[in-house]
């Protein structure tokens, strides 16, 4: 018999987990643990737990000894978390409220964490948002390095056609350079400085780049709309990221649906 697509959705498994977890600690009476119980049953399966965790951790299999003193350790944890439940220490404190919350959180949304989008999914995700990537540009400049910037002022002031700087290893001109190569190559107090300066044949400046000074000539600057190729792994986060958001505030919602909310105003 084939299931109804619902069944296999990640969210409706949560929310049956949540409501087992409900009802197991209504019937244990709220807590995993009873802390009233003496007994600290150490089985095979939970030293199986404890070997597998050191392995994790150190790359190796405990020895006889190791797993001894991580047993020691799980019973002394044991002992001291069940004494602090018997106390009631875990009543009205914000950082384990806070854990709790964090891990309800995290369990409504683990599923979309390994998500894929499909191609449609994802290209329809950059439609609705593709003002918020803005536009690139092509900028065609050229450029004279000074390593000071009192020489790069001295220059501009008797600048005409040419302004001959400094050898540097940097090309003299630049034609339809992104801003982000620029920003790679000069660093990116430049990139900034050159996307505001105007298109013109007169040398500007100076402005600041990782090795000193520069005056700029813009002669071109072309936007270009955003590449969805280029943008394809920063579109893949920000759609899982859309999506956790998203199953988290369902999960919350239908979860929230179960109260009768009281606020005294």
């Amino acid at each position: 018999m084939k299931l109804p697509r619902w069944t296999r959705e990640p969210l409706v498994h949560f929310l049956v987990a949540g409501a087992l977890l409900y009802a197991f600690f209504a019937w244990t009476g709220g807590n995993a643990v009873d802390p009233s119980s003496r007994v600290i049953d150490v089985d095979r399966s939970r030293q199986a737990e404890l070997a597998v965790r050191f392995e994790r951790t150190m790359g190796r299999a405990p020895t006889d000894a190791e797993l001894d003193a991580q047993i020691d350790r799980y019973v002394r944890d044991e002992v001291l978390y069940r004494e602090a439940l018997r106390l009631g220490l875990d009543q009205g404190d914000p950082v384990v409220r806070q854990r709790l919350v964090s891990k309800m959180d995290m369990s409504a949304s683990a599923a979309a964490e390994a998500a894929e989008p499909s191609e449609a999914e994802l290209r329809a995700f950059y439609e609705e948002r593709k003002e918020r990537f803005g536009q690139s540009a092509l900028v065609t400049f050229d450029q004279a390095f000074f390593s000071d910037e009192d020489a790069a002022r001295s220059a501009l002031e008797r600048a005409s056609e040419e302004v001959d700087g400094q050898t540097i290893s940097l090309p003299r001109s630049l034609e339809q350079v992104p801003l982000r190569e620029i920003e790679t190559r000069f660093g990116a107090e430049f990139a900034t400085a050159i996307s505001g300066l105007a298109v013109k044949q007169q040398w500007q400046g100076p402005i600041r780049s990782g090795f000193g000074w520069h005056l700029v000539r813009v002669k071109e600057r072309d936007a270009i709309a955003p590449d969805f190729e280029t943008l394809r792994p920063r579109l893949e986060n920000e759609w899982r990221t859309a999506q956790i958001a998203a199953r988290k505030e369902q999960a919350f919602e239908i979860l929230r649906g179960a109260y009768r909310i009281e606020i005294d105003r």
